[in-house]
């Protein structure tokens, strides 16, 4: 029996495999539509467009622990990033390290966002620098939030201001109204709607003044490469057609075979060309991104401590909770 299913995915050359076709899930027909992972998050909490879909890990053990059983999660983790390391901020506001955070206002595109979510645990678990510590300013209006869409509030002692609707975190910190940016995005989309460009301007500079060097420095004492997006099925194709749970994971699997192999050619040409060094060229061979649960408990169990400690969810949300049962020992 094949099941036709659409499904809202980000750009991502781990994923291009499932969107140009080269991979098909065994028994599945994919309908591929390529959104943004903002608009396409909220679009998902707020009117479950998708029948597959990436999805905010954030926002998932939100909806999870308030009930939410629509989806299923999918240990397919398409996204991650050393965030607290991309922290911009104004020259002039004579921020020169994590601790100088204390006090000053800083803009988030989304409060919930997994991104500000590993920011805020790297910032209290490396810095000593705590949530209440700070003034944020959030971009995203209620009408077109993650958070309006799972019903969350200001944890207590916590500061969330709005952005005005004629304002963005980009104006912002360029008139000096905010003097920090956490996972600052540029993307015209539904959600979304700072336009300048931050990383190049003259009164802007990352917070670490090497933000990759901050990145390993962190993996080598943490052991965490931050998961930012998973995937989710609806619940009800899951109860209906259990065996689509491991075919689409095997799929994914399969497509990011290609992308590591692709990776490695790529690493190859340029190593034969004299313009990689060999120890470069050797890294690039090792995948770093693997899917499925039992690879990547510490990661997801401390997303899940950051949660609670953060007030995003009364309770830590357990694996079990969020992953198909099927998929726990993948």
């Amino acid at each position: 029996m094949n099941l036709q299913l659409s499904i809202g995915m980000a750009s991502n050359p781990r994923t291009w495999p499932i969107f140009d076709g080269r991979v098909k899930p065994d028994g599945i027909d994919l309908i591929p539509s390529q959104v943004f992972a903002s608009e396409l998050f909220w679009r998902q909490l707020k009117f479950a467009d998708f029948d597959v879909s990436e999805m905010s890990m954030s926002s998932l053990m939100m909806a999870v622990a308030q009930g939410d059983d629509r989806w299923v999660g999918l240990p397919v983790f398409t996204t991650r990033r050393f965030f607290h390391a991309e922290i911009l901020v104004r020259r002039d506001a004579k921020i020169e390290k994590p601790a100088d955070l204390k006090g000053r206002r800083v803009g988030v595109p989304e409060y919930q966002q997994t991104a500000a979510l590993w920011t805020r645990g790297a910032l209290q678990h490396e810095f000593g620098v705590e949530p209440r510590d700070m003034e944020f300013w959030m971009e995203r209006t209620p009408s077109h939030s993650h958070r309006s869409a799972v019903g969350f509030e200001t944890p207590p002692g916590v500061t969330i201001h709005q952005v005005p609707a004629d304002k963005s975190i980009g104006s912002m910190m360029l008139s000096g109204e905010l003097d920090a940016t956490i996972h600052y995005i540029v993307n015209s989309n539904l959600v979304d709607r700072s336009t300048a460009d931050l990383w190049h301007h003259p009164e802007i500079k990352p917070i670490f003044p090497d933000p990759a060097a901050e990145g390993v420095r962190y993996f080598r004492k943490t052991g965490l490469f931050p998961i930012n997006h998973g995937m989710v099925i609806r619940a009800e194709i899951a109860r209906q057609h259990p065996w689509a749970i491991l075919n689409l994971l095997k799929a994914f699997e399969r497509a990011s075979d290609i992308a590591d192999r692709e990776r490695v050619e790529q690493a190859q040409y340029h190593l034969d060309a004299g313009l990689l060094p060999a120890e470069a060229a050797q890294s690039l061979r090792s995948p770093l991104l693997r899917h499925g649960v039992k690879a990547n408990r510490l990661v997801l169990e401390t997303a899940a401590r950051y949660s609670h400690e953060q007030g995003l969810t009364p309770q830590r949300v357990s694996l079990e909770q969020l992953f198909a049962a099927s998929t726990l020992e993948q």
